[in-house]
């Protein structure tokens, strides 16, 4: 895709992580051998780990010089979010109306529904779930609208980077404008 910035090297970390796991399999088949006299395992050991070793490191440089990189357009995000009446959070009013009572089946076929007609180029998923008797006979208008909050996956952002070490967290609030300091 032309308009990425870096395909290319995240393709070879998507690539790479897949021998990560090839080998991490290889690995836990050794498990089993390490009480044993034989010593078959020691020959998967001396290509398999330092092989992940270097290739843990290379994906890792890779992240970081992508992630170093990365520039946040809080106001583009908040408004792809809300494009089209959040059908973007479908999930929520499927898990929603499950939570009431709904059958799991009858309740995707209800929510793939009302998205498919709310996507379209001027739809509002959002104005036609509103608009749905289904959706009105299993919901209130308050757990409707909770299902529409972007607010619940924001709470631990500032956790989150905490733990990755990033200095300086600040959340995006949904407004766009930063929070915290």
């Amino acid at each position: 895709m032309p308009h990425k910035r870096n395909p290319v090297r995240l393709e070879q970390v998507s690539g790479l992580c897949r021998l990560l796991r090839g080998w991490a399999v290889a690995g836990l088949e050794d498990v089993a051998l390490w009480h044993e006299r034989d010593i078959s395992h020691s020959s998967v050991e001396r290509v398999a780990l330092p092989d992940a070793t270097m290739t843990t490191a290379y994906i890792l440089r890779s992240l970081f010089q992508v992630i170093g990189g990365l520039q946040v357009d809080a106001p583009a995000m908040l408004a792809n979010l809300q494009r089209r009446g959040q059908i973007s959070q479908s999930q929520q009013l499927l898990l929603a109306l499950i939570r009431a009572g709904t059958t799991r089946e009858a309740a995707y076929r209800l929510v793939q529904s009302l998205a498919l007609s709310a996507d379209q180029p001027q739809g509002d998923f959002r104005a036609t779930v509103a608009a749905s008797p289904e959706v009105a006979a299993a919901l209130t208008p308050e757990q409707v609208s909770a299902c529409f909050e972007l607010e619940p996956y924001l709470t631990h952002i500032d956790e989150s980077f905490r733990r990755l070490g990033l200095l300086a967290p600040v959340a995006v609030g949904i407004g766009g404008r930063a929070e915290g300091g």
